[in-house]
């Protein structure tokens, strides 16, 4: 397993909001590999090109890992060869957004005011990724690890 860098805001913890989806850090564990902990609980990203989903380009679905909601349309997919998810918006009501630290791996300075936005699940706020400006393009970069793709 690479390991999984950038760690900033752990998935939405920051806001007021009620999921519909809590567990305890224990039944997350027990749930999640270690390297999914720390990307969708802790917020870290995950390595260029660790998940096969960066290359995925069958019809399907793709659901949180967390709780199974449908986040994300292959309709909507992009494959880049920077090696993450990127899709060019989510299903409707599916993901929140957030402030981030600065990235430094997304090109952001290490200090500074610099933020990106982070995406996580609207149901049980497990961190997903950014939305980034690739290719002269909005998209949201995705950890695969965040996700479990469904062929249709």
């Amino acid at each position: 397993m690479a390991s999984p860098t950038s760690a900033r805001v752990a998935a939405g913890e920051n806001i007021d909001y009620a999921y519909e989806v809590t567990r305890t850090e224990a039944e997350w564990l027990e749930r999640l590999t270690d390297e999914e902990f720390v990307i969708m609980r802790e917020g870290f990203t995950e390595a260029r090109k660790s998940s096969p989903l960066w290359e995925e380009t069958r019809p399907g679905e793709y659901l949180c890992k967390g709780c199974d909601l449908k986040a994300y349309d292959g309709r909507w997919k992009t494959v880049l060869d920077i090696g993450w998810v990127f899709f060019l918006q989510s299903e409707p009501g599916a993901v929140m957004m957030n402030i981030d630290g600065p990235t430094p791996d997304y090109g952001a300075m290490s200090q500074g005011l610099d933020a990106v936005t982070e995406v996580h699940c609207r149901r049980c706020g497990s961190h997903f990724g950014h939305l980034l400006i690739v290719e002269g393009r909005m998209r949201h970069c995705i950890n695969g690890a965040s996700l479990t793709f469904r062929p249709v």
